[in-house]
């Protein structure tokens, strides 16, 4: 999170998330699953401001990409993106106020740059800078540990951008976090297909596996600073279930097979793919490429930053 007081207002700009490694363990008793999950933030940010309000009113305004047409022909708008009380900003605004007991208002503008159903947890991490901003805005005095335990009621993504950790391994439901140390400067071209993908959908139509894989390969291979080194140890257990649901997941797949990443993967539940990159010059060079050949969103950067 980078955070920037002002008079009367502060802004956040909260970052997306790729998951470099994802296996499905168990499932819970409590409907979740078990899950181990190597995740890392990433220099794609939403920005949001909070803006003292002497009401006790909470309001919502987005501002992003004006529309993206669809393969289907529909046409997919920023006004689309929720402003009641399914959207996770206003459900963490309100969580707050319940917890505290506070009467405050609040006008909060979110400025969207993160692609939606895309994997990225642009939500989660708009809920956690909501959980961050609010706390100091209205000086409600909480620690962070108890920002962490409230962010399980909303999404199990959240609790890891209240880690302050660039690069965790998360486990549990996702609330169990291990901070650590990657090679700096990976870089990466992401792009998502037309359509997004249903979290719970994916979710649903995975199944655990008779045999998991362990994280730590892939960790020591990207410590090394080489991502050649990464690529047979980049898993997503819930790949397979996406691009079933999905076919441009796996419309997406070929196409980055046809390009000279490193290694490539979907991210998280998709319906995102992102390619490792040799250097900063290939990510440009290739995210270019995608650009002629795919109308969606495509984006170089790097993780961890």
């Amino acid at each position: 999170m980078l955070i920037h007081p002002e008079e009367h207002q502060l802004i956040i700009h909260s970052p997306a998330k790729l998951n470099l490694f994802l296996e499905i363990l168990s499932k819970r008793s409590d409907g979740f699953h078990e899950i181990e999950t190597l995740m890392t933030t990433i220099g794609l940010y939403d920005s949001l401001s909070f803006r003292e309000e002497l009401s006790d009113e909470i309001t919502l305004t987005v501002q992003g990409v004006s529309e993206v047409t669809h393969s289907n022909g529909n046409i997919t708008n920023i006004d689309d993106l929720p402003v009641d009380q399914n959207n996770l900003i206003l459900r963490a605004a309100q969580l707050l106020r319940n917890h505290t007991g506070t009467a405050f208002g609040v006008q909060i503008h979110l400025w969207k740059r993160i692609p939606i159903a895309a994997g990225l947890a642009g939500g989660s991490s708009n809920a956690a800078a909501t959980l961050i901003g609010l706390n100091r805005l209205w000086n409600l005095g909480l620690s962070l540990d108890e920002l962490f335990q409230l962010s399980l009621q909303l999404g199990s993504d959240i609790p890891f951008f209240l880690s302050c950790s660039k690069s965790a391994i998360c486990r549990g439901r996702g609330e169990i976090i291990e901070p650590v140390q990657l090679a700096s400067g990976l870089d990466v071209v992401i792009a998502q297909p037309l359509t997004g993908n249903s979290t719970a959908d994916v979710y649903r139509n995975c199944k655990p596996s008779q045999k998991s894989r362990s994280v730590n390969p892939l960790i020591e291979r990207l410590r090394s600073g080489n991502p050649l080194l990464a690529m047979p140890y980049l898993f997503n257990a819930l790949q397979k279930p996406a691009e079933e649901l999905n076919p441009e997941v796996r419309e997406m797949s070929h196409l980055f097979s046809q390009l000279p990443f490193s290694g490539h993967m979907m991210s998280g539940s998709g319906s995102s793919y992102f390619g490792l990159c040799r250097n900063r010059g290939m990510a440009l060079s290739v995210s270019q490429q995608i650009k002629m050949r795919h109308r969606g969103f495509v984006f170089a950067t790097r993780v961890g930053v």
